[in-house]
């Protein structure tokens, strides 16, 4: 082996990377990412029945039939999964081992202040980040709220005799239209917004391998690898 590939094979043993994700997380993102894409190709074309793609898989009643049962156990595996995420806040809150980095506070408004500046050319610096910038609370909040409406306004429809034995008849119309104009703005929201920060700007894959380079770490989120820094005592 030449001395300019034994330098660089040493280089690469020496690269450290971060934990950025469990594999509890990991696993939840894949199963959210999987159990949504169902309930979106199951059900677009329920509410778009008049494309010609729409009325060939809803052409006899097995197959209406078919779709929504499959759209129904998507569903179920969606709402078990907020279910757990839920339920795992809950006993770390009571643990009083929930971290804060998902909380929004001021600090991201002036990140995103900064950043702005920084896109119109009027600051030279990107904001530094922490364990989480804004850009990516905003994801986890607005794909919180977005699956809380779709299930809330979801089990109206499915059970809409029993719903309206205790709430006004309205409720039904209201629940099919908020059901299905959320999914579509949300399903926007992940290709605009989400895929764009994390595959098209850079190739962002820690939430698939769980960790992050010592590279990466330090030039997405420097705020966060100066304090893991610091507690192993080898701040540079």
């Amino acid at each position: 082996m030449s001395g300019k590939n034994a330098k660089s094979t040493t280089l690469a043993r020496q690269e450290r990377s971060f934990l950025r994700f469990t594999v509890g997380q990991r696993w939840e993102h894949a199963i959210l990412l999987l159990s949504g894409l169902v309930l979106l190709l199951t059900g677009l074309p329920q509410k778009y029945r008049e494309f010609s793609i729409s009325q060939d898989l809803l052409s006899t009643p097995e197959q209406i039939f078919l779709i929504r049962q499959v759209h129904h156990i998507a569903a179920i595996v969606l709402s078990l999964l907020v279910m757990y995420h839920v339920g795992r806040i809950l006993v770390l809150m009571s643990r009083r081992r929930l971290p804060g980095d998902l909380l929004p506070t001021m600090q991201d408004l002036r990140d995103a202040w900064h950043m702005l500046q920084y896109l119109l050319f009027l600051r030279k610096d990107k904001p530094r980040f922490g364990r989480y910038n804004f850009e990516q609370k905003v994801t986890y909040w607005v794909v919180f709220f977005s699956v809380a409406i779709m299930g809330i306004s979801g089990l109206i429809i499915w059970f809409p005799v029993q719903m309206t034995q205790v709430l006004p008849g309205g409720v039904v119309p209201a629940a099919k239209l908020a059901h299905s104009t959320e999914s579509v703005a949300l399903a926007i929201f992940i290709v605009i917004w989400h895929i764009y920060h994390v595959h098209i700007e850079r190739l962002n894959l820690s939430m698939f391998t769980g960790r992050l380079s010592e590279e990466e770490l330090r030039t997405f989120h420097e705020k966060e690898y100066q304090r893991l820094a610091n507690q192993s005592g080898e701040m540079k």
